[in-house]
């Protein structure tokens, strides 16, 4: 088991080094980095319906798109983030694995006299406000869940970089960002700096002498590694952005599994072309979905008999099949 105290504050360097490890290594993983400004998107979000274009742009904001599901969020020098990478127990679903690494989140806070709890389907809560937002992804027999910890976080800027999308908050009385999150110094008994928040953190989970951690230091071939999936990925605008929808049909739709939102091509009542984006959690990669849609006839008799050979779930976490096929419609 390791743990890693990352130093690197660049946002597409630590999101580079999260997949390496993730991929490449066996043993359990622990760790915490931290991001300059930045905005991190996930996996498949639609990035310029996420973001302050403007805002991001003047600022030299960097987007970055992550390996994991979820929504998107603003990192700052006042947020700590948190990884686990694991093996998946047996039958694990993912409210299970949220639940089994943000334990000893919580219980490290509870230690601070901060009362977090774990409320929905990924977040942490103080008093009802938000001030951890958490994801995960798999990879063979591995997952790897991180989150964030706002501590010091400016609001004004989370707030101002993030888009506010009316569909996010369908049922909900609240509609601003700044308003639904908290920061943990806010909630502390007694006052630390967030380097002392970051120190109490390691040695609660992984410093102590029977934690089982082992601190872990990157090798050269590590470092050659990682900078590789920089330079190719984590630094390209085809990666981060992706391109700019631009179809014939549209559909946003929130659903309890998360924000779902569909582009696609028709010609002679044929699919010819089809792209899913959202914050939802998934197991198997959207493009896999796309491809088995796209060719299909755009009636509900074909598209329910193609949604019926396989577990959409698998795609989009908990979404029902009439609830997916009555985006293909007005």
């Amino acid at each position: 088991m390791y743990y890693i105290i990352d130093k690197s504050t660049d946002p597409q360097w630590n999101l580079a080094a999260e997949e390496y490890l993730f991929k490449k290594f066996k043993e359990p993983i622990f760790r915490l980095w931290q991001n300059g400004n930045s905005i991190i998107v996930g996996h498949h979000q639609n990035a310029f319906a996420e973001i302050n274009v403007e805002y991001v742009q003047e600022n030299k904001i960097p987007v970055v798109r992550r390996l994991t599901g979820g929504g998107a969020v603003f990192h700052d020098m006042g947020n700590v983030n948190f990884t686990f990478i694991d093996n998946i127990e047996e039958n694990e679903e993912s409210s299970a694995m949220f639940a089994r690494f943000t334990r000893p989140i919580i219980d490290a806070l509870h230690k601070l006299g901060v009362e977090a709890y774990l409320e929905g389907r990924n977040d942490l809560l103080i008093d009802g406000k938000k001030f951890s937002g958490n994801a995960v992804a798999r990879f063979k027999n591995r997952v790897l869940q991180h989150g964030t910890l706002l501590f010091s976080s400016s609001m004004a800027n989370l707030s101002n970089a993030l888009a506010s999308r009316p569909e996010k908050f369908i049922g909900k009385s609240v509609q601003s960002n700044r308003s639904r999150v908290t920061n943990i110094e806010e909630h502390l008994k007694t006052p630390m700096t967030i380097q002392e928040f970051i120190d109490f953190l390691h040695n609660e989970i992984a410093g102590k002498e029977n934690s089982g951690y082992n601190l872990y230091s990157y090798s050269k071939e590590d470092i050659e590694a990682i900078e590789k999936l920089y330079s190719e990925r984590y630094s390209r605008d085809s990666w981060n952005y992706g391109n700019s929808p631009k179809y014939q049909y549209s559909k946003v739709k929130k659903f309890p599994a998360g924000l779902v939102e569909l582009y696609f091509e028709v010609d002679k009542g044929i699919i010819t072309d089809i792209k899913i984006y959202g914050d939802y959690f998934f197991n198997k990669e959207t493009p896999e979905l796309e491809n088995i849609i796209r060719g299909s006839r755009h009636t509900h008799k074909s598209l329910e008999e193609l949604i019926k050979k396989i577990n959409l779930s698998d795609y989009i976490s908990n979404i029902e099949g009439e609830e997916f096929l009555s985006m293909f419609w007005d």
